[in-house]
């Protein structure tokens, strides 16, 4: 990333730090939910536990953690789908599947500037329409199938397993040295930059009211839920930064791939030729069903903050036909796929990191205040150790929110700002409560 000190090979050390952090909120997120008897987002939880002003800033929030990690993954799929024509013999031309906003300027194989670094004439086409396409999908209509679900994350497993084992065979130690080239603080700004990719793992958190000893039962799965995905993160990061020059990678939307593809042009390296279409393969999956899991919640969102009165109602409305809250899935499907087409996947992903870290310290925040101001209500879990994991949770996501850059900051205390304009002005006196006061 232009400007920061790059984690290295150290990128698994930072994977780990991101998976401490994710503990400590995620049990935090599990007192919270465990709160109230329903299911739901933070959003839902922080309204009926800490009220209507804590509660929006936090969904506003939310808007941003999931657009920003969408127009993340959108970006990701396209090189995927970029890489996968490119398998077949086909090239399209670089300004329609290109961002227009470059910062690290884009380079061919051979090292050949494509595009200087900064704006450009183009727009990132596939990127744009899968996130369309979806929203087409959603507003029609979709049931979360179990068995579909577990099937993708069977060939996203596959993948990844068929991939760490023929890159085992091609590792060329020196490329980890140095192991940790800025240390710890480029290993702080590595798992800034990464936080995104552990997006989803609280949703094991809501679960407080399904568990027969929440107490034992939330910890185990919480914690279960982060190891495996921790240690499937960390093979493929070793085996990555052992495969290539770990700078060759910065700014690179599909950095697995492309590294298969530097390797299977040199001799003895024909059979990643097959290995890279069997990766693609598992990593647009893998990427469909997140972008069409979190869209459907970026556009609920919108749904349940209408509905409470936070905001227009026509964001609430639901289809004739379809019974699917169209507006809201429109308008989250345009937010999403005009960024989305114009910028890089770094920038789009601080934006997703500083949304969701802030959250987080909201959540854990709220675990603090709630024990104090309501000490007897119920809860299904508690937060062992008192006061000390939600303070850990809240100083470790400050720690990786300094590692994201100054413009991030601005853009995001910009977000912030105009959502409080839109509350102060306009929700607060037209929600359910509006009335009580």
């Amino acid at each position: 990333m232009a400007g920061r000190p790059g984690a290295g090979p150290a990128i698994a050390v930072s994977l780990i730090l991101v998976a401490f952090v994710c503990a400590l909120t995620g049990l935090c997120y599990a007192e919270l939910a465990s709160m109230i008897p329903i299911a739901g987002s933070a959003y839902t939880y922080t309204y009926a536990t800490m009220g209507e002003l804590i509660a929006w800033i936090i969904g506003w929030d939310l808007i941003l953690e999931y657009a920003g990690s969408n127009m993340t993954v959108s970006v990701g799929f396209a090189a995927h789908v970029v890489d996968l024509l490119d398998w077949f013999g086909f090239h399209p031309p670089a300004t329609w599947i290109s961002p227009a906003y470059l910062p690290e300027g884009l380079q061919d194989l051979a090292g050949n500037w494509l595009y200087q670094p900064g704006w450009h004439f183009g727009f990132n086409i596939p990127a744009f329409l899968v996130v369309l396409i979806l929203t087409v999908i959603l507003v029609r209509g979709i049931r979360e199938s179990a068995s579909t679900n577990n099937m993708m994350v069977g060939i996203k497993l596959i993948a990844i397993l068929i991939f760490v084992t023929a890159a085992i065979h091609f590792i060329h130690p020196t490329n980890w040295h140095p192991f940790m080239p800025n240390g710890m603080s480029g290993v702080l700004t590595g798992g800034s930059i990464i936080f995104f990719t552990y997006i989803g793992f609280d949703s094991v958190s809501t679960a407080a009211e399904e568990c027969r000893k929440p107490q034992r039962d939330l910890p185990i799965g919480i914690i279960a839920t982060l190891i495996v995905c921790t240690i499937l993160y960390v093979a493929v990061a070793v085996c990555l930064t052992g495969l290539v020059p770990w700078k060759s990678m910065v700014g690179d939307a599909a950095p697995v791939v492309n590294a298969l593809k530097k390797l299977s042009l040199l001799p003895g390296g024909h059979s990643l030729h097959w290995i890279r279409l069997v990766v693609l393969f598992g990593a647009i999956m893998g990427m469909l069903s997140s972008l069409l899991v979190y869209q459907l919640g970026q556009s609920r969102v919108w749904f349940s903050m209408s509905r409470d009165g936070l905001l227009p109602k026509v964001f609430s409305n639901v289809h004739p036909i379809f019974r699917t809250p169209a507006f809201s899935t429109w308008v989250a499907g345009f937010v999403v796929a005009i960024p989305s087409g114009l910028f890089d996947i770094g920038t789009l992903a601080d934006l997703s990191n500083i949304g969701t870290l802030f959250a987080f310290v909201l959540v854990s925040i709220g675990v603090i205040v709630l024990r104090y101001r309501e000490p007897e209500r119920r809860r299904g879990f508690r937060v062992p150790f008192g006061p000390v994991i939600p303070l850990l949770s809240v100083a470790f996501c400050f720690l990786l929110m300094a590692g994201l850059p100054i413009i991030t900051w601005f853009r995001f205390l910009i977000w912030l700002g105009i959502g409080l304009v839109i509350y102060f002005f306009y929700s607060r006196h037209r929600s359910e409560f509006a009335g009580l006061r």
